[in-house]
């Protein structure tokens, strides 16, 4: 059945100031709390430098890059849902982050840092998405089946590499590595490029809302109803592997996020892909800035890798909902 335009509006505007009120939120709690009235006061122009630096220097770019990390992978999740045709599948599950992890941790490894090992973190999940189509796709055509476990086999082969190259690892870098690979959005930097890629991707997406419809229930009948299937797939794919790789890039390893939100939209608001892929990149950033806030606060000073926090809320949520719909 088809989503009225209003019925597509009122939960998208919900979301935003959801989204508003959590950005607020997080930004004036830390281990030195500021109010909200003052964040408030900061954005109109107000403020000491102080509060000034604290709040537009400190917290905001980690508060909009976890906003945009969150947005990433709950997008990207529900394209690969759709692509696979599975509630289950995960840009994780196709090794996708493993290929990133490799990358980074081996220009980690060599003593680089900064935009150098943000560069190999890219590097390596596009690597990984080139190794599980060429290695899905063979001498003929790919199918969802095929793909996926193609994906798992090879995720389970950069699990290895990771393994090897921390047991390799001089034990005064290790610490850095095992956060990254946690997920760790403290040394996340600018999110603008995300939350570019993130906005990008939506207004590339939202016009093949129908077609992504028909694709959910299967290539034979997006065929028959005159879809270009293969390079749907394709576009699909790729967009999937760039949002991955953009949010590991930024924040390391975070799991859970695109499995859960696509999965608990549709509960709620059923499987329009016109409504779903722009709700999934709010509610994914949602997700995401709380547990970062409860991460930096939980232990305050120290701070929790967001990680952590996102599957010890990841996985009840993901049991509940598979129960709910079983």
């Amino acid at each position: 059945m088809p989503v009225a335009g209003s019925s597509i509006l009122r939960p998208l505007v919900a979301l935003i100031l959801l989204g508003i009120l959590a950005v607020t939120l997080a930004i004036a709690v830390g281990s030195a709390q500021v109010g909200v009235g003052k964040v408030l006061w900061v954005f109109a122009g107000g403020g000491t430098e102080l509060d000034r630096t604290l709040i537009l220097d400190l917290r905001l770019p980690r508060v909009l890059s976890a906003f945009a990390v969150g947005g990433l992978l709950a997008v990207a999740g529900a394209l690969m849902q759709v692509l696979l045709r599975n509630p289950l599948a995960d840009p994780y599950v196709l090794g996708l982050s493993g290929g990133a992890a490799v990358g980074a941790l081996l220009a980690m490894l060599a003593g680089l840092a900064g935009l150098v090992v943000s560069g190999s973190a890219f590097a390596g999940a596009m690597l990984a998405t080139l190794l599980v189509f060429g290695l899905a796709h063979g001498s003929g055509s790919w199918t969802p089946s095929r793909l996926l476990l193609t994906g798992v086999v090879v995720a389970a082969g950069w699990g290895a590499l990771i393994t090897l190259i921390l047991a390799m690892t001089p034990a005064a870098r290790l610490p850095g590595m095992l956060y990254w690979l946690m997920g760790d959005l403290s040394h996340s930097g600018q999110p603008w490029p995300g939350l570019l890629v993130l906005l990008l991707v939506c207004l590339l997406v939202l016009p093949l809302g129908r077609s992504l419809n028909v694709l959910a229930r299967g290539s034979m009948q997006a065929a028959a109803l005159g879809v270009s299937v293969r390079p749907l797939e394709w576009l699909v794919y790729l967009l999937a592997s760039v949002l991955t790789a953009t949010a590991v890039t930024m924040a390391g390893a975070v799991g859970f996020v695109g499995l859960v939100v696509p999965h608990m939209l549709r509960l709620l608001l059923g499987n329009d892909q016109r409504l779903i892929l722009p709700a999934c990149a709010l509610a994914g950033g949602i997700l995401l800035v709380l547990a970062d806030t409860v991460a930096r606060v939980v232990i305050a000073p120290e701070q929790l890798p967001v990680g952590v926090i996102t599957a010890l809320l990841g996985v009840p949520t993901f049991l509940y909902l598979l129960y709910r719909s079983r």
